[in-house]
């Protein structure tokens, strides 16, 4: 892997980029005659970047709900999210899905991949509830990197009103989180959306970060071909396929519903 493709990635002005972040997020409000943000969190890198903008300026307009499912979520996850709150004062509501995905799959035939989904469905229906409830508009935790690929659920945590930190790659997230004074232990582990017990990102995808930043860099902001992406970033070429096909076949992810054309 081309360590220059990732510093050049990463060597961004991340000052700049967050008082950007904080005019788009104010404006956002006015624009919406909205009263507040809301934002699920997790314990993970891209919700707390979100949480950390929000508490420069916005404190006081903030709702972080933390809604892990007691039966699958790791306690370590639940108690970074409560860290967050305690280090950003933001105000929270603690929420276990638990008992609503057990409710759901008794009326649902088994299956261990859709339930997960369903997991992230449930959350932002909750999320959604409030925001209607309270006059708030819904950030999403989505970045470029999970964006592009298509690592998120449809109408789960794809969805939102505004989604913040989606122009940067998960590599650059770890930058701004630095500079935001996020915890040291949530900017180094793993990713996880935690759909179903032992979840890792980069275990599912098979695909390291670094590795899919540096292909999407090279594909998306360069617009090198294929070969010449595996050549400038020195990754295999099937690890490029791959990432290009995971872009690819998860374009409807991306695009408003479709309807036939009218003659």
């Amino acid at each position: 892997m081309n360590q220059e493709i990732i510093e050049e990635i990463e060597n961004q002005d991340y000052e700049k980029i967050t008082v950007q972040l904080e005019k788009f997020l104010k404006e956002q409000l006015e624009k919406n005659n909205a009263e507040g943000l809301i934002l699920g969190l997790s314990g993970g890198i891209d919700s707390a970047v979100l949480a950390y903008l929000c508490k420069r300026n916005l404190k006081e307009k903030t709702l972080a709900v933390i809604m892990p499912d007691t039966e699958i979520t790791p306690n370590y996850e639940t108690e970074d999210a409560l860290k967050i709150i305690s280090l950003t004062g933001i105000e929270y509501k603690l929420i276990d899905i638990k008992p609503i995905v057990k409710e759901y799959s008794m009326y649902l035939e088994p299956n261990d991949w859709a339930k997960g989904n369903l997991r992230a469905r449930i959350r932002t229906n909750i999320l959604y509830y409030y925001a209607n409830a309270k006059n708030y508009l819904v950030l999403g935790s989505s970045d470029k990197s999970e964006h592009l690929i298509g690592y998120f659920t449809k109408f789960g945590d794809g969805a939102a009103d505004l989604v913040p930190i989606i122009s940067l790659y998960k590599i650059q997230v770890r930058k701004i989180a630095e500079f935001l004074g996020v915890p040291k232990n949530v900017i180094e582990k793993k990713s996880s959306a935690h759909l179903w017990k032992e979840h890792e990102a980069e275990k599912e995808i098979g695909v390291s970060y670094e590795e899919i930043d540096s292909i999407l860099y090279c594909l998306f902001d360069k617009k090198l071909s294929l070969a010449e992406t595996a050549n400038k970033s020195q990754i295999d070429k099937s690890t490029v396929e791959k990432v290009h096909n995971l872009y690819l076949k998860s374009e409807h992810k991306r695009m408003p519903a479709q309807k036939p054309p009218r003659e």
